[in-house]
């Protein structure tokens, strides 16, 4: 059964949705003024994967043992990686609304739900995709298949894009461009109007969100193939056969990108010529469904065998690994020499980039499969559960 269906069956039993959210301090109405909207910087966190090569790198400062600031919780939890840019957390909830947060405080500064009716009974399109965040817009998809334009300055739909089937992956931005896939197999290229591009068509539902590279873009999905497609015409320039399905995102640097799959294997490609230059195969071959963070030197991510992998980037051969009690979905980010994940065993960890040595943890109780995201001096990571909490480290 889908989650979908789940939550709407589940919806119908429950009531008092005044109490659906909380914050660790009470929400006022505070207004968010257009001066204090910056354009994204380089500390922010302002997409999935924190840009067009998604390497899942902040570039910014984090406290060596990072302190809870505030939390709040959602009825249906949190599956979305959240947006940190300037002041402000912008956080997708499964219950259908999409949150804009006051960094320091918490405090809800606007809500926007993916239907007009303001009854909670009333069954809302949850987001599962992390937003992105680009001049006076949020965009963000729905499990409906609806991509969201947010002004940020009012929390009001700017307009509207329907797909024919759920939305998983975030947004990118190529020039004037926005790209976005979805579980009805197309990959689609639109203006950031609303309007329509161009499209492709692949042979399976699309969960990743699209990376970038020069003018080319790099889609994975359920027809187990890496698609290489030039921006400008929207045509496929190379097609690499992966041997099995892919959730994750990939992660590009120069000519390689990196990318975990469901049959237990990470691959190092050459997405110019199309050349896999190596793979790594972990002792139990379980699946990869998190996005990989790249640093110059190495591939770090987490599999469903409970372990997290730091892999030579060059040579594909293993340096570490780290064991956990859960199967790790997470999706994790790097911060200098330091890298952060969640678990299903109900903890986000810190580990040291060298030698993948715990050197933080918070005990969370439910499962982390909550996208980390760092910026702006913070950490922010949900719980994808019942009354999930999303919670901001500083």
């Amino acid at each position: 059964m889908s989650r979908q269906l789940t939550r709407r069956k589940t919806l119908v039993t429950l009531s008092g949705g005044a109490a659906a959210f909380l914050t660790a301090k009470q929400a006022t109405a505070v207004s968010v003024s257009e001066s204090a909207l910056p354009e994204p910087t380089e500390s922010s966190w302002a997409s999935f994967r924190n840009g067009p090569a998604q390497r899942g790198v902040a570039r910014t400062q984090l406290a060596v043992m990072p302190e809870l600031k505030w939390e709040v919780v959602s009825r249906d939890g949190w599956l979305a990686t959240c947006a940190i840019v300037g002041d402000h957390v912008y956080a997708p909830a499964l219950q259908g609304y999409l949150f804009c947060f006051d960094r320091e405080t918490g405090a809800e500064l606007w809500r926007y739900r993916t239907i007009e009716s303001t009854d909670e009974k009333k069954f809302a399109p949850g987001f599962k995709a992390a937003p992105l965040v680009a001049g006076k817009a949020v965009y963000v998809g729905d499990e409906d298949g609806i991509l969201h334009a947010v002004d940020r300055v009012s929390g009001e739909q700017l307009w509207t894009y329907a797909t024919d089937a759920e939305i998983a992956g975030g947004v990118a931005v190529y020039q004037d461009k926005l790209l976005l896939a979805s579980h009805d197999a197309f990959l689609y290229c639109l203006t950031k109007q609303g309007g329509e591009h161009w499209t492709f068509e692949t042979n399976d539902r699309i969960n990743c969100s699209p990376g970038v590279a020069e003018h080319f873009t790099f889609v994975s999905g359920c027809d187990e193939h890496l698609r290489v497609i030039d921006l400008n015409s929207g045509k496929e320039t190379r097609d690499v056969p992966m041997e099995s399905y892919l959730i994750a995102s990939p992660a590009i640097v120069d000519e390689m990108l990196y990318v975990g799959s469901q049959a237990g294997i990470v691959s190092g490609v050459n997405w110019k010529t199309g050349e896999i230059k190596w793979r790594y195969e972990n002792d139990r071959s379980m699946p990869y469904h998190a996005s990989a963070s790249v640093t110059d030197d190495l591939v770090l991510v987490g599999s469903h065998d409970k372990k997290f992998h730091a892999i030579d980037r060059h040579s594909g051969k293993g340096r570490w690994t780290f064991l956990t009690k859960g199967r790790i979905e997470c999706s994790s980010a790097v911060v200098d020499s330091r890298v952060f994940f969640g678990s299903r065993d109900g903890n986000i960890y810190g580990l040291a980039i060298p030698d993948g040595k715990e050197v933080w943890k918070f005990n969370a109780g439910k499962s982390i499969t909550a996208g980390v995201s760092i910026g702006e001096g913070c950490m922010v990571v949900g719980e994808d559960d019942h009354n999930g909490k999303l919670r901001c480290f500083a």
